[in-house]
Order: structure tokens, then sequence, then C-alpha cells
């Protein structure tokens, strides 16, 4: 069974107006290349996976896409959100903009939280380089599930006791198919994930 797409946290959404355009240019650029490669896409049921984010500020909220826009082929400002502030221990994000939030945005907002130097990050599903690079680089937990806070708390520690931060990508052991890269900025983060 996929358990992809449903969002766990309790969201705290201020519907807005969408970001500014030259912002996302460049997130929308990149998303899109990710789509033609299917690692940013959707199942044959339909249900979209991966996601995009760019840091906004130093107070580490960032822009992300959307819930469910991974099955979109093309998408656009509409189509991103702004992450405001998370509490994990309580299990809460908050944003504003056109959409809510991808339900993966804990995961990115706790490498943005802990690494102050990572301006992108990119979250894909690729069944053969799970396989390949599951245990063969940082790995969180296998009873992490994805968009939760034990998936959260098992990056925190990951980005604390190996070394995560110098690699830029984990496998997610107890999220089938999912991977993480990140970088200084968005070309990094596709430089990550095209090594691999």
């Amino acid at each position: 069974m996929i358990d992809e797409g449903y969002i766990k946290f309790k969201a705290q959404w201020k519907k807005g107006e969408a970001l500014p355009s030259p912002f996302l240019q460049s997130i929308i650029q990149v998303r899109q290349y990710l789509y033609g490669l299917g690692l940013i896409n959707a199942y044959e049921n339909g249900i979209g996976y991966g996601n995009i984010s760019r840091r906004w500020n130093e107070e580490a909220q960032f822009v992300i896409s959307g819930s469910a826009t991974g099955n979109f082929e093309q998408v656009g400002e509409e189509h991103f959100t702004l992450v405001t502030k998370v509490d994990i221990k309580h299990n809460t994000l908050w944003c504003e903009g056109p959409i809510i939030a991808s339900s993966e945005s804990m995961s990115h907002a706790v490498i943005y939280q802990e690494c102050v130097w990572v301006g992108a990050v990119i979250h894909v599903h690729s069944l053969k380089m799970w396989e390949q690079y599951l245990h063969k680089v940082p790995t969180t937990d296998a009873s992490a599930t994805y968009g939760s806070p034990e998936m959260a708390y098992s990056i925190i520690d990951l980005l604390r006791t190996t070394d995560l931060p110098q690699q830029k990508v984990f496998v997610m052991e107890g999220h089938r198919e999912g991977i993480f890269v990140f970088g200084k900025d968005l070309k990094e983060a596709v430089e990550v994930l095209m090594r691999l």
C-alpha cells in the first residue's frame, strides 16, 4: 500500500496571494525538470509524490510546493506557499499562500533550522536509488513515517550525529522510495541529486 500525500501535521493555513514571481521562477523551472525525470510525479492511482523548497529568509522560513501538486504536469505560482513556522513537538505548521503546504514540509523545515547555510531542499521518489543507497548514505529510522514528527526528529539526529551535512543526501527507510537532497542553493541540490 502506498502511504503518500496525506498531511499528518495540524495546519494553520492562511490563504493568500501567490508569492513574488521572480522568486518563484527558479524553483518552478527546477521542479519541471524533476517532473520530466519522473522524480517528482504521480503514481498510477493519481497520488502525487515529491516536493521542492527554497529558503525565504534567515529565520528558516521557506517556500515549498503545495500539497498534492506532484501529479501536475505543469505548475505555476499558485502551487507554492510560504511556511512561516513549525512546531514539531505539537505537530503544527503555519503557512500562508494560495495552497496548503506539502505533507513533507516538516522534514524540509528541520533541515533549514539545523543548517543555516542550506538554501534549497528537494524530496524525490526513486525505487532504484532508494534500494541502491539505503544504509549507504545517512538513513532515517525505519519506524519514522513521512511527514511526521518522528521523521523530523530522525532527520535532526542524522544532521547532528552523521556526516549528512557534508553528504547532503539521506534515504528515508520508513518511506519507501523517499530520498532527500539539499544544498546551498537549487543548483547545488540538483547537482547532489544528479550524482546519485
